[in-house]
């Protein structure tokens, strides 16, 4: 009978130790996959309080600064928050700044896209505000289908569709809905 009573202690230890195993591992958990983002749309690369500088030909042609700058290079572009972005002319002087809310860059061509209270001031004095631009690299110029408002010491115009060289000297608004002289 002693080797019964052995043998019955022993499974009973063997079923404790079991149960104290088992409760003591912890259950294996999966992580939640977010599925709501393409993996398309994930960006390549990130940066923070970001500064890019554009020369050509070895001469400075402008400053972008960025808060957020999200590098996709699937689809060769640039996605920009909080942008800023200071233009130089051909004697490499500053001639104009450019803000606005969010940006994306093309990089095939070298495009910049601002959208969300656009705001260009020349060093002459003149602002302009809209709600989206276009900075096209191989002119140089700057354009938008959308309202525009030009304001300088000797004027304020408002209209829709606008063109102009990136130092806003020469400028057109194609279809002008409100001008005012604020010369006396």
């Amino acid at each position: 009978m002693k080797i019964k009573y052995k043998t019955v202690l022993l499974f009973i230890v063997l079923i404790c130790e079991s149960i104290l195993l088992l409760s003591c591992t912890e259950p294996k958990l999966k992580p939640k996959v977010d599925n709501s983002v393409s993996s398309e749309e994930l960006p390549d690369q990130e940066s923070r309080n970001a500064k890019i500088t554009f020369t050509e030909e070895g001469k400075l042609k402008a400053y972008l600064f960025a808060d957020v700058i999200k590098v996709n290079s699937e689809k060769r572009e640039k996605h920009l928050e909080v942008v800023k972005i200071n233009f130089f002319d051909e004697d490499e002087k500053q001639s104009t700044t450019l803000t606005s809310e969010i940006g994306r860059i093309d990089d095939r061509t070298q495009d910049m896209y601002a959208i969300g209270d656009v705001v260009a001031v020349s060093d002459s004095g003149i602002t302009l505000t809209t709600d989206e631009l276009v900075w096209n690299n191989k002119t140089q110029k700057i354009t938008t289908d959308k309202y525009v408002k030009i304001k300088s010491d000797k004027e304020i115009i408002e209209g829709y569709g606008f063109e102009s060289d990136q130092n806003l000297q020469n400028y057109t608004i194609f279809n002008i809905t409100y001008i005012t002289s604020l010369e006396e």
